[in-house]
């Protein structure tokens, strides 16, 4: 049995057709808009925008943001053509089955299943702090036992646990409603970020913009920087410190984070209407948006606060509390309640979808991928990631969560950059309602721009990520290479007689 097998874009699309497998088709251009902007904006706006112009960029953060859109941009373009060709749920797990193979399905499969938990696990927490936030500003305290993890001083975080199962209902209830409740609360942000950007404008110092770009700035005399702590660029080439323009790049590694999301929006190509135009439509006009937003609002707060003021986790608060203006801030926090809470619900969405695909393939139990029968949700994986994001959320103090890293959502961006290219040349006959330009060269670039992003992350961080691909790997020789359906040429028809 070769673990490089393909699985044939027919075959996904007959699988996704099979009555015990199939999903509602309910989803519009606007919702996958919706989607893809409520994924998006969130942590990475409202907490790393600060910390990256105060420790690596300076006002040039908003170079920085140009840098990881352009990179995402080139990356979506790919995204989008595979999404046309192959509507089916699964994301880069499913277009990867569908070009590489198998054995490098199963990777980015495994990869993406621990960012999507343990990013919404983390966004949980978050979540949970600015709602003990909001309940004192309203004079409503909650016992501290009751808002902390064990090792922080509590003993169960119950708002995290709490807004995880309830958003695990909304999903399990239907698409749809998801959808719905994602483009209220979409509303609500947008109205924020675009209410920080006007009202801020009118406060702008710029002396706050010089410099722009603040020059490199090496270590400080005597002090001594561990390896592993340092991009792997820096350690292989050893150049350490901060700012000037390798400053830029790794903000722009570092504010990759906060484009997260617009891949989510092909995790659902399978509930959409008329996927073959509506997916380009979210994935593309989603980072565009948000792209031009995150611009806007990092030169906006590096002007009103300067840049070394800013490494806090509420930037944007910081930025109208040093105008004297609290009732804004009250403001801004709610904004940033209503985008962690789109953010867990499209994380454990994109996740419940990447697990429903890979057990209907076989790679996991393809007890998982049942499908409600009155919903047409797969309720089994989506009531198991819910648990499974509230224990986690409930129990773990924040800063012992992984910290979500960007490292497997750019090599899942690199590796369908490459399927492209592989499957426009394996089967070229493929109608293709979007193409991605300049075929050879976007998607050569958007690999290497990938690549080179990756490379700008610790050492630590590509040590987790060993680790964890190490224990991938292991499940994946013990079970999931045997259980294959492609392996064992099982029909879809055979795989729901064990639901």
């Amino acid at each position: 049995m070769s673990i490089m097998r393909v699985k044939s874009v027919e075959q996904s699309i007959r699988d996704a057709e099979a009555p015990e497998f199939r999903l509602r088709r309910v989803l519009r251009a606007v919702d996958l808009l919706g989607i893809g902007i409520g994924a998006i904006i969130g942590t990475g706006i409202f907490v790393l925008t600060g910390v990256a112009a105060a420790t690596d960029a300076g006002p040039g953060i908003s170079i920085s943001f140009i840098i990881s859109g352009i990179a995402c941009g080139l990356a979506a373009l790919c995204y989008a053509e595979f999404a046309s060709v192959v509507p089916v749920a699964g994301s880069a797990y499913t277009f990867s089955y569908a070009s590489l193979g198998e054995f490098f399905a199963w990777i980015i499969g495994w990869d993406l299943m621990l960012e999507f938990i343990i990013g919404a696990a983390t966004v949980s927490v978050g979540w949970s702090q600015y709602f003990a936030h909001a309940l004192d500003a309203m004079g409503l305290h909650l016992p501290d036992a009751l808002t902390s993890a064990p090792g922080a001083g509590g003993v169960v975080d119950l708002p995290a646990a709490i807004i995880a199962l309830v958003l695990t209902v909304v999903l399990v209830v239907g698409i749809r409603l998801s959808a719905a409740v994602t483009n209220v609360i979409v509303g609500i942000k947008l109205l924020v970020v675009l209410f920080f950007i006007i009202f801020g404008a009118f406060f702008i110092k710029a002396a706050n913009w010089s410099p722009f770009i603040p020059p490199h700035q090496p270590p400080a005399p005597g002090a001594v920087s561990a390896p592993l702590e340092e991009p792997l660029i820096s350690a292989i080439f050893g150049q350490t410190g901060s700012f000037g323009l390798s400053g830029l790049v790794a903000g722009a590694a570092l504010v990759f984070f906060a484009y997260i999301g617009f891949d989510i929006v092909a995790s659902g190509a399978e509930e959409t209407r008329r996927p073959q135009r509506d997916m380009p439509i979210g994935i593309l006009g989603s980072l565009a948006i948000c792209s031009i937003l995150y611009v806007l609002v990092s030169l906006v707060m590096t002007g009103i606060v300067k840049y070394d003021q800013l490494d806090t986790a509420a930037p944007m608060a910081t930025a109208f509390q040093a105008i004297g203006a609290p009732w804004a801030v009250g403001l801004v926090s709610l904004g940033a309640i209503a985008g962690l809470t789109t953010v867990i619900l499209i994380l454990m969405l994109g996740q419940a979808r990447v697990g429903f695909a890979m057990s209907r393939d076989g790679l996991l139990p393809v007890w998982f991928a049942k499908v409600h029968r009155k919903y047409r949700t797969p309720y089994r994986i989506t009531v198991i990631t819910g648990i499974v994001v509230a224990v986690i959320a409930s129990l773990t103090p924040i800063n012992v969560l992984a910290e979500m890293t960007n490292i497997g959502t750019l090599a899942a961006f690199a590796l369908v950059s490459v399927g492209v290219l592989v499957l426009r040349r394996t089967r070229p006959d493929l109608p293709r309602a979007f193409r991605v330009p300049w075929v050879p060269v976007i998607p050569v670039l958007a690999a290497i721009a990938c690549i080179y992003l990756m490379l700008n992350l610790e050492g630590w961080t590509w040590i987790r990520f060993g680790i964890w691909m190490v224990l991938g790997l292991a499940l994946y020789f013990v079970y999931s290479k045997r259980n294959s359906r492609l392996g064992r040429g099982e029909t879809i028809e055979q795989a729901a007689e064990d639901l």
